[in-house]
């Protein structure tokens, strides 16, 4: 078993960890999309049909011949016949001809003959039936053509995407309210501890209740899988290694938490390397918080083992457990970075962050809006405070808007500097 706190760089011990898992799933189930969110597309998809199925007008306006309009001003308009308006929803009963033209909505079928759209605001009536056109437009303007959106048989959406609430919406718009997508990944959570007992109980002097599990299902649910609870199991290493060998044959991750600092009553490394080949890769992270981190792989399964303390738990679960979420998705991942986009803001530090050089370090910070608005070079919209205190404090990490990464090379980060926040 490697020697413990070897402090392999996050990004280091992340890569080597994913480089021993199975491939990403490829099982999927078909799910409403109104149900889709989040979830990830099993194959590609294709339009059954251009979008949109019809010209439609972008503005209130006169649907007109392109060349009926060529020269009109302010000082010299054009006039063209009034032969109707397009009514909302359905199809026109009329054809525009020379020096013709119709009232149109928003969103409105041109009729055949029309080939662009006058706003409303370059026209006026000039005498009944009869428009006057203050602006020449050019064939296609203010149109949406058909299938300018989406051609038919077009890959809409491919295969290993999340979808977003504008996935959803193209879908809908294409008539799509079913699709495959990958199933989620179930995670085993395992507290251990003779001193945590479950949320619900009142605990005696010296216990505390289970936080990790909970944050960590949560994270598990944000990032695409399914949590899985094995509750929590006393320090004994006999049914610790009964229930993580259960959790890892019902599950495709497998996470314990404490039990895994230096302690000789720590058992989480001596039951990863039970579990299966290659067993434990990783037993300790250059990173603050999260040193004690274990990360192990047993028959192409990820199972981590994360310290105790609720803060430093929940940092290595992003930036551990949610990456081998996102493998086994299939969802693509940055190469220098392991990860999928996180979304971030940049913001300028309110006062100085020291920190120790080779290590990287994750500062909880709070998001304030700067005074003075975006600086030049359009960084610094948001100043970011740092909130410190102990790896024990949930609250700590609960009264954040986000992770500031100090990178090893740097000794720390000085006040007004600008820096990348990773949103929570």
């Amino acid at each position: 078993m490697p020697e413990f706190l070897t402090l392999l760089p996050p990004d280091e011990a992340r890569a080597l960890l994913l480089s021993h898992l199975s491939a990403p799933k490829a099982d999927s189930e078909l799910i409403d999309t109104i149900h889709a969110l989040g979830r990830v597309t099993a194959q590609d998809i294709l339009a059954p049909h251009p979008l949109p199925e019809f010209p439609r007008s972008t503005v209130d306006g006169y649907a007109v011949r392109a060349r009926d309009t060529f020269g009109a001003a302010d000082s010299l308009p054009a006039y063209l016949n009034l032969i109707g308006e397009v009514p909302m929803g359905g199809e026109p009963s009329f054809e525009l001809n020379a020096g013709q033209c119709a009232l149109i909505h928003t969103g409105g079928m041109l009729p055949d003959g029309a080939e662009a759209v006058v706003m409303l605001e370059q026209t006026q009536s000039a005498r009944p039936n009869e428009i006057e056109i203050m602006r020449a437009v050019a064939e296609g303007e203010n149109v949406i053509r058909v299938g300018e959106d989406v051609a038919q048989g077009q890959t809409v959406i491919r295969r290993g995407v999340r979808l977003r609430p504008a996935e959803i919406g193209g879908l809908m718009a294409l008539g799509i309210v079913q699709l495959q997508v990958v199933k989620k990944i179930r995670v085993g959570l395992i507290s251990s501890g003779d001193e945590v007992v479950e949320p619900s109980q009142q605990p005696h002097r010296g216990q505390v209740r289970d936080v990790n599990a909970y944050t960590l299902a949560a994270l598990v649910t944000k990032f695409g899988g399914e949590a899985v609870m094995y509750g929590i199991v006393p320090d004994d290493i006999r049914a610790l290694k009964e229930t993580a060998a259960r959790a890892l044959s019902e599950c495709d991750v497998v996470i314990i938490t404490a039990g895994s600092s230096a302690s000789t009553r720590d058992m989480t490394a001596e039951a990863i390397a039970s579990l299966g080949k290659p067993g434990v890769l990783v037993h300790g992270i250059n990173t603050r918080p999260g040193k004690p981190t274990i990360l192990g792989a047993c028959a192409g399964k990820a199972v981590i083992g994360l310290p105790g303390n609720p803060v430093s738990a929940l940092v290595n679960g992003y930036l551990f457990v949610a990456p081998v979420i996102e493998k086994l998705l299939g969802l693509p991942l940055d190469a220098s970075t392991g990860s999928a986009p996180r979304p971030s803001v940049m913001a300028r530090l309110t006062v100085n962050i020291p920190s120790q050089a080779g290590r990287e370090d994750w500062i909880p910070v709070k998001l304030l809006p700067s005074p003075t608005g975006r600086e030049a070079g359009g960084e610094g919209e948001w100043l970011a405070e740092p909130i410190f205190g102990k790896s024990n404090l949930i609250f700590t990490l609960a009264a954040a808007h986000g992770l500031l990464r100090i990178p090893p090379d740097a000794t720390g980060v000085s006040a007004g500097e600008a820096a990348e926040i990773m949103l929570l």
